[in-house]
């Protein structure tokens, strides 16, 4: 191997070594870490990843709040692979990030950036991309953006041979696309971005950049309604609409844009759900942000030669990115919050783009010797903080405890967070310490029915009787359809001893779902002990129907079957 040829091999293994090293030593506790938040509901308890058919259920019959059908895919075979290990299932998210890290350098190299894989050795250690990189139920952010750097690249193959277009470029740069918007639609801006590309590229969008971008945008909007459309009727309960008119969302739409700015280029301080801001859309001030944001770009437009196109470029596809996730269209995450971390994973890039950029240059003019090196250490120092602070913020992903304390410390006004951390002290046996999280919550969001009902169950471990039924009555106003919580107010009280009752909201959790076998049982126990035993042994055959072999059945039958001998 000649020198030339043995300094590219180093000018590749080098830097790739370096990104592996530096997302093993973020991510690499993470690892360890078990299921946090909605990952029992995505996967632990998601009854299509044990069902051999949901490889195809998830795309024709989509049970959940939305349809990113290859995310519930890969999902599906996940399961095949690891069960309920969460390991697997981290170490896939890990590997994701780390191929994202990887497309961005080429992306950057193909931008004109000499040193791309510093824009990818500072994408590994953002600690704005722990949220999504950490959290299993985050699998469609790190799934769905390599396939959408793919179609960045395919794109720039085909837009760099303007005169004699590769078709298979442009066709493969669609289909990536696709495959990006069914793993997360979030994506749904990259036909905006073909056409930024062509104005900082070019300056100019002429007829045929317009022309290339048609089949994104009809990909984007097919899609794109698709997920506005499962948020308003899956996502979003009924009674649980988001309030604020027009202005209020405008208004929080640019103070959202302002925090992800900041939060880009000083990651500290961040919480899983950050406080709500209160807007009040006829302050003038509610606007401020959007003003400065219009005067930026005025003066980047202005003068949009030199190095103010490129920050164009960089600062237009942060925001454009941004725009789905701002508010401005209804989403069931922005009743907790109206910005999270997992919202900026792919806007992120647009910043970092122009940090590996200004840092390329910076390195190329620096003359060699010291000052190279304090360059060198500098780039060096920046990459130790951001790792150190993303590995120390990876590590409160890491059960549901410590994530939940962490949370409720630095935003005590979190209802969902208070609600999660009295769940969590729950299952580890200390009921009495989550009652004060279960008040705490319901306290900041009334129609809270999960902590209503979870508060119900912790005053009923505490042998509370008229508070838990109490609890219990409530959480079943709020969810009246809920079969499992009508089932577990009749058991309340039985204990209470009002059998009647209790038969007739077992016989409710029954009609609303038939083959819930529990209910069943304690309906026909209710029936048998307050003398209804011809309608107590129908009861207990509905339980043998589901279960034939179930033992405490069989004998309701007979004891039931006795009671009706000995009367006649």
């Amino acid at each position: 191997m000649s020198p030339a040829s043995r300094r590219g091999a180093a000018a590749l293994l080098l830097p790739s070594a370096l990104l592996v090293l530096a997302a093993w030593l973020v991510y690499g506790p993470s690892l360890h870490a078990g299921w946090l938040w909605d990952d029992t509901e995505e996967v632990v308890q998601n009854a299509v990843l044990r069902d051999p058919a949901g490889w195809w259920k998830v795309w024709l019959a989509p049970a959940g709040p939305d349809y990113f059908p290859l995310k519930s895919a890969v999902q599906w075979l996940e399961w095949r692979a690891w069960g309920d290990a969460p390991a697997g299932y981290h170490a896939v998210s890990i590997g994701l990030h780390l191929l994202s890290a990887f497309l961005f350098w080429r992306l950057l190299g193909r931008c004109g950036v000499r040193r791309g894989w510093i824009g990818g050795l500072l994408f590994v250690v953002h600690p704005l991309a722990v949220e999504s990189v950490a959290w299993v139920a985050e699998l469609k952010n790190t799934l769905s953006l390599p396939l959408l750097l793919l179609a960045m690249l395919c794109y720039l193959d085909f837009d760099d041979r303007r005169e004699s277009p590769p078709a298979g470029a442009y066709r493969l740069s669609l289909l990536c696309f696709l495959l990006a918007m069914l793993a997360k639609s979030s994506v749904v801006m990259f036909p905006g971005v073909i056409l930024l590309h062509a104005a900082w590229r070019r300056g100019r969008i002429d007829r045929r950049d317009a022309l290339a971008s048609v089949p994104f945008f009809a990909v984007a909007l097919g899609l794109g309604l698709v997920t506005v459309w499962f948020q308003q009727h899956r996502a979003i309960a009924p009674g649980h609409e988001l309030a604020g008119g027009a202005g209020e969302r405008l208004a929080a739409a640019g103070h959202a844009l302002v925090f992800y700015l900041g939060k880009s280029v000083w990651p500290f301080g961040l919480v899983p759900i950050y406080p709500r801001w209160a807007i009040d859309p006829s302050a003038p001030l509610a606007y401020a942000p959007w003003l400065g944001l219009a005067g930026l770009g005025f003066c980047l437009g202005r003068w949009r030669r030199g190095w103010s196109r490129p920050v164009l470029f960089g600062l237009g596809f942060f925001a454009l990115n941004l725009l789905p996730v701002l508010g401005l269209v209804a989403m069931s995450y922005l009743r907790m919050s109206r910005v999270a971390d997992h919202f900026a994973y792919l806007p992120l890039l647009g910043i970092l783009g122009l940090a590996a950029a200004g840092l390329d240059r910076l390195l190329s003019r620096v003359p060699a010797g010291g000052p190279a090196a304090a360059a060198w250490l500098g780039l060096a120092a920046l990459a130790l903080v951001l790792g150190w602070q993303s590995r120390r913020y990876a590590r409160i992903f890491d059960r549901e405890l410590v994530f939940w304390s962490y949370t409720v410390e630095r935003n005590p006004a979190a209802w969902a967070a208070q609600g999660n951390l009295g769940y969590a002290l729950f299952q580890q046996g200390r009921a009495a310490e989550a009652v004060p999280h279960y008040e705490a919550a319901l306290r900041l969001n009334p129609a809270y029915a999960e902590a209503q009902y979870n508060l119900g169950t912790a005053l009923l471990q505490l042998n509370r009787l008229p508070e838990a039924v109490a609890a219990y009555e409530r959480a079943t106003r709020l969810q009246p359809a809920s079969a499992e919580m009508q089932n577990n107010l009749g058991m309340a009280l039985v204990r209470d001893g009002r059998l009647a009752q209790a038969a007739g909201h077992f016989a409710r959790a029954v009609a609303l779902d038939p083959d819930y076998a529990e209910a069943h049982h304690n309906l026909g126990n209710a029936l048998l002990l307050t003398g209804h035993w011809r309608e107590a042994i129908g009861e207990y055959r509905q339980v043998l129907r589901l279960h034939p072999d179930d033992a405490a059945a069989k004998s309701g039958v007979e004891m039931a079957e006795r009671a009706l001998q000995h009367r006649e």
